[in-house]
């Protein structure tokens, strides 16, 4: 049953039956399963245009490894088949591409975020006090390629307090 969780509901339904036809009528072997969710896969294989640098949405929807992670932003580290490393506030994350949104910045704004990111992730720490966490984890879900100034004092506030 494990492989079928990699499929979308009516393409787990398609599976199985054809995966009963190939084993006569009866319970397919997982070894069988395997084949068909493999055939399948490649042959709905979306491409991955995702590129390294590139700002892009998570969207957790029915994903619950994703909890808590969705609406936050990340920078593309990493581009494979059917996911992309994704570099948030907190860490890394490898992420499906249906869990995947471009926010189709410009350059100038994705080197923005890049050093926003970095900026957050050089101080952030569960060893923090929670209000200030929950300050971060904030920045890591703008839907903008810039901080307000307000934010960037706090920012700078927290940066210097922590090396401090």
């Amino acid at each position: 049953m494990r492989p079928l969780a990699k499929l979308e509901p009516q393409q787990q339904v398609k599976v199985w039956q054809r995966a009963v036809h190939e084993a006569g009528g009866k319970v397919p072997s997982a070894r069988i399963v395997t084949d068909v969710v493999q055939r399948i896969m490649e042959c709905t294989r979306i491409p991955n245009t995702y590129q390294i640098g590139e700002i892009c949405q998570i969207l957790a929807k029915d994903n619950p490894e994703l909890r808590g992670k969705g609406g936050c932003w990340g920078i593309v580290a990493a581009v494979h088949d059917f996911s992309c490393t994704v570099k948030l506030w907190d860490g890394e994350l490898t992420v499906g591409l249906k869990y995947l949104k471009s926010y189709d910045y410009l350059p100038q704004e994705c080197e923005q975020m890049q050093i926003i990111i970095d900026r957050i992730s050089q101080v952030y720490s569960s060893s923090l006090e929670e209000s200030v966490q929950k300050f971060l984890e904030s920045l890591g879900r703008l839907k903008r390629a810039y901080l307000t100034a307000l934010e960037e004092k706090l920012l700078s506030l927290v940066e210097s307090e922590i090396k401090g």
